[in-house]
C-alpha cells in the first residue's frame, strides 16, 4: 500500500513520546496535523519545531478526561478542515507498582486518562466518521493490554480495556467504512519510561530490573505508521513484545513462569 499523505490527522498526547514521533512521521509525509496535549509548553515547543520543519501543524490544549473538550477538538477540526481521516487516541499515563500498593486514587487517574480518554476520543470521532463514510481510529494500548502486566496491574487493566474496545469497534465500524487499529508497544524510549510514577519503587531500580531494552521512539513510529497504513487490527511494537505475546497466547502458564522471576527481582528492590 502507498504512503499516508494529504490526510487530516488528530493525535491526542501529540506533543511528546509516541504521539510526537508518529506525528513527525506523518507530518514529513505531507499530512495536516492537529496535535492535542495537556502540556502547554511542551505542545508549543513541538508545534514550533514542526513548523520549522515545514509541516502543516496546529496545536490544541485538550484534557482527554473532559468529554466536552475532546468533542470540541473533533468538531473544531471538522469545521476547519471539512473532515477527519485519522484519530489517534494516544494520550496516556502510567502508575506502576504492585496491586497491594495501588490506591483507589491511582486507579481512578489511570481509568480517567487511559480508558475514559480513549472512550471520549472514540465517541467523538466515530460519529463524524460514520457520517463521512470513512476514517480510521487508532487507539494506543500496550503490551500490557495483551499480556499480564506484572507490577503494573492497574495500568494493564486499563490497556486491556482499550484493546477490547478497539477490537469490538473494528468489527462494528466496518460496515460504515470506518477502520480501527490498536497499538500495543513494548518498552519504547519515551519520557514515560523515566517519568512514570511508581509506588514503593525507585525508577532507577525498576529500569535496572527491566528485562527489555527500549526501542528508539522514531523506529517505533515507523512500525506504527506501517501497521496503520496496512489497517492491521493489533499493531505490536518491538520484537520482545511479539515474542511475549506469542508465548502468552500459546501457553499462558508458561508466561506466568516467565513472570515469576521479574516479580521476585522487583520485590527485592521494593521500598517497604
Amino acid at each position: 500500500m502507498g504512503k499516508i499523505t494529504d490526510k487530516i490527522v488528530v493525535i491526542t498526547g501529540g506533543a511528546s513520546g509516541i504521539g510526537k514521533a508518529v506525528a513527525a512521521e506523518l507530518g514529513a509525509a505531507g499530512n495536516t496535523l492537529v496535535l492535542a496535549d495537556v502540556q502547554q509548553q511542551v505542545l508549543d515547543e513541538t508545534v514550533a519545531e514542526f513548523e520549522r520543519a515545514g509541516y502543516q501543524v496546529e496545536g490544541k490544549i485538550v484534557d482527554v478526561r473532559d468529554p466536552v473538550a475532546v468533542q470540541a477538538l473533533v468538531d473544531g477540526t471538522v469545521q476547519a478542515h471539512g473532515r477527519i481521516d485519522y484519530m489517534f487516541n494516544n494520550a496516556g499515563i502510567n502508575i506502576g507498582g504492585e496491586l497491594r500498593d495501588t490506591s483507589l486514587d491511582d486507579w481512578n487517574r489511570l481509568i480517567d486518562v487511559n480508558l475514559r480518554g480513549v472512550i471520549h476520543g472514540v465517541h467523538a470521532a466515530y460519529g463524524v466518521m460514520r457520517t463521512q463514510g470513512f476514517g480510521h481510529i487508532v487507539n494506543t494500548a500496550s503490551l500490557a493490554g495483551i499480556t499480564p502486566a506484572f507490577m503494573e496491574g492497574a495500568y494493564g487493566a486499563t490497556k486491556h480495556a482499550v484493546v477490547g474496545l478497539s477490537l469490538v469497534l473494528r468489527g462494528e465500524a466496518e460496515e460504515f467504512g470506518v477502520q480501527c487499529s490498536v497499538i500495543c508497544p513494548g518498552v519504547i524510549q519515551t519520557p514515560m519510561v523515566h517519568n512514570s510514577e511508581l509506588r514503593n519503587f525507585r525508577i532507577e531500580d525498576a529500569l535496572e530490573v527491566l528485562p527489555m531494552k527500549p526501542m528508539p521512539v522514531e523506529k517505533a513510529a515507523k512500525v506504527i505508521v506501517r501497521g496503520v497504513r496496512n489497517n492491521d487490527a493489533v499493531i505490536v511494537v518491538t520484537g520482545a513484545a511479539h515474542a511475549l505475546w506469542r508465548v502468552y497466547r500459546a501457553a499462558p502458564e508458561a508466561f506466568l513462569a516467565i513472570g515469576r522471576p521479574l516479580i521476585k527481582k522487583m520485590r527485592a528492590v521494593r521500598i517497604p
